[in-house]
C-alpha cells in the first residue's frame, strides 16, 4: 500500500453544501485512495508521510454528469443539424461501422481530454462497453458507464440488457483500482424503446441496486410525440416502474411543473447539458426551477460530436448564464452554484456521496489549478466571493495543471501520465479518417 500523502495549499475548496473556502489548508489522502481530513493546516493530525506544497487551489476533481466520449472520433460530422436529423443523416449511420477498437480509441482520447480539464468522474452511455471500461482504467480516470441499450434494426434491446445483468452479476456494481467502475444501464431513451422494454430494464436495475441513465426530454419534437402518447416522459417513466429505483434523467429540457414534481419525489437526478442543448437548438433546462424543487443537478457535456468539446468549465459557466437568461435575473446561478453544480452536485445526481467533494471517506478525486494566470493576477489573497468568481468566470480547464484519482497523479505538469497524449491523438485522427471514408 502507498504511504499516505499531505497536500497543503494557500486554498482548498472542499465543495461543502456552503461552497466554502479554507484558506491555509491541508488535504491528507490515505493509503487507500481516500480522503483522510481535509481542513485547516493548523488543526490536521500528526502527519509522516510525504508532503506536497501546492501554489495555486485545490478542489475535487469535476464530475461529468452525461457523456458519450467515444464520440470524439464523430467529433464535426453534421456539425449544423437539428438533433433528430443529426441522429439519423450522420451519427448513426457513422457509429454503425465503429468497432470495439474503435470505441476504445475514442474514448482514451475522451478521458485524456478531460482529465487534462478537471474532470475525474464521467457517466458515459455507449456501446462496446468492455473496451469503454479498458480505456478509462488505462487512463487511470473514473466513470459510471451504462451499455446503451435500443430497441432498433441491428439491435437485440433484449440481449443487451441480459449482457448487463450478466456483467453485474459476474463483477459487481464497481470494480477496479479504486471502485474506478460502476455498471448500470442505459436504456436511450422512451422515443427508443417501448413501455414493456423500459419496465424489464428498470427490474434488473433495481434488482441489483444499479443506476439507470436515460434520455428525457430533449428536443421539442420527441417530447410533444412522447407527450401525446403518454402524458410525458416523466409520467412515462413513472407508470412503467422506473423511478422507483436509481435514475439519471439526461437533458430533461422540456418539463412541466408536474414533470419537475415526479422527479423530485422520486429523488431522480438530472444531467444539464446546456452546451449541447444549445448547439442542437434543443431548448433550455429549467435549472433554476429544479433547483427549487430539490432535484439534484449535475452539469453534463454530452458527447463531444454534438457539443463538440469537454470542456466542463465551459458548460458550467453556460448553465449560469442561460439560467439567467431564461429568468431575467443576473443572480440566479452565481459562480458559486456553478461550481457546485460541476462537483458535489453531479455526484448527487448520480447517487454517489463519495465523489465531488473533499471530504473524510470520499475519494481523493482532486484537482490543482494554478493561478499563474490571467484570471488569477490578483492572486489569492482576495475575498472568498472574487475568488470564486474568477475561478468560475475567468479561470478553467487551461488553469489545471495536476490531476489525482483515488490518490493516484493521472495528470502531472498539464500530461496525462499513463498514456502518450499525441499517440492517443493520432490514433483517434486515423479512426475519423476512416469513417468519414
Amino acid at each position: 500500500m502507498p504511504d499516505a500523502v499531505r497536500l497543503l495549499a494557500s486554498a482548498v475548496l472542499p465543495a461543502d453544501p456552503r461552497c466554502s473556502v479554507l484558506r491555509d489548508a491541508a488535504v491528507d489522502i490515505g493509503p487507500d485512495g481516500r480522503i483522510a481530513y481535509c481542513g485547516p493546516s493548523a488543526a490536521a493530525p500528526e502527519h509522516r508521510g510525504p508532503v506536497r506544497r501546492c501554489s495555486g487551489i485545490l478542489l475535487p476533481g469535476l464530475v461529468n454528469a452525461h457523456a458519450h466520449s467515444p464520440m470524439t472520433v464523430l467529433r464535426g460530422m453534421g456539425g449544423d443539424l437539428p438533433l433528430l436529423r443529426w441522429l439519423h443523416e450522420v451519427i448513426w449511420p457513422a457509429e454503425s461501422k465503429m468497432t470495439p477498437v474503435d470505441v476504445r480509441t475514442g474514448m482514451l482520447l475522451g478521458s485524456v481530454e478531460m482529465l487534462r480539464h478537471g474532470v475525474t468522474t464521467t457517466a458515459e452511455m455507449y456501446f462496446h462497453a468492455e473496451q469503454l471500461v479498458d480505456a478509462v482504467l488505462t487512463t487511470g480516470a473514473r466513470v459510471l458507464v451504462a451499455p446503451a441499450v435500443i430497441d432498433a434494426p441491428g439491435w437485440d434491446w433484449r440481449a443487451e440488457l441480459d449482457k448487463i445483468s450478466a456483467w453485474i452479476d459476474a463483477d459487481g456494481l464497481r470494480f477496479g483500482p479504486g471502485d474506478r467502475v460502476e455498471l448500470g444501464y442505459g436504456p436511450h431513451s422512451a422515443y427508443m424503446l417501448s413501455p414493456e422494454a423500459l419496465t424489464e430494464v428498470a427490474e434488473h436495475a433495481q434488482a441489483r441496486g444499479a443506476l439507470v441513465q436515460v434520455h428525457v426530454a430533449e428536443s421539442l419534437p420527441e417530447d410533444t410525440e412522447q407527450r401525446e402518447k403518454f402524458g410525458s416522459v416523466p409520467v412515462l417513466l413513472e407508470t412503467v416502474g422506473m423511478l422507483r429505483g436509481r435514475v439519471l434523467a439526461a437533458h430533461a429540457v422540456h418539463l412541466s411543473d408536474k414533470d419537475i414534481q415526479v422527479f423530485a419525489n422520486a429523488g431522480v437526478g438530472v444531467g444539464h447539458c446546456p452546451g449541447s442543448n444549445a448547439k442542437l437548438a434543443s431548448g433550455i433546462a429549467r435549472l433554476v426551477d429544479l433547483q427549487a424543487a430539490g432535484v439534484a443537478v449535475g452539469i453534463g457535456t454530452d458527447g463531444p460530436a454534438s457539443n463538440d468539446d469537454l470542456d466542463l468549465w465551459e458548460d458550467a459557466r453556460l448553465a449560469s448564464m442561460l439560467a439567467r437568461l431564461s429568468t431575467m435575473d443576473s443572480t440566479a446561478v452565481p459562480a458559486a452554484t456553478a461550481f457546485l453544480l460541476a462537483t458535489r452536485g453531479g455526484a448527487d445526481a448520480l447517487g454517489r456521496n463519495d465523489l465531488g467533494r473533499l471530504e473524510a471517506g470520499a475519494w481523493a478525486d482532486l484537482v490543482h489549478v494554478g493561478v499563474d494566470g490571467p484570471a488569477f493576477t490578483a492572486g489569492l489573497d482576495v475575498p472568498d466571493e472574487h475568488l470564486l468568481s474568477n475561478l468560475v468566470w475567468g479561470g478553467g480547464h487551461r488553469d489545471v495543471t495536476d490531476v489525482w484519482v483515488a490518490g493516484e497523479h493521472v495528470v502531472a505538469a498539464g500530461e496525462p501520465t499513463t498514456v502518450d497524449r499525441h499517440e492517443v491523438q493520432a490514433a483517434a485522427g486515423a479512426v475519423t479518417t476512416r469513417l468519414r471514408g
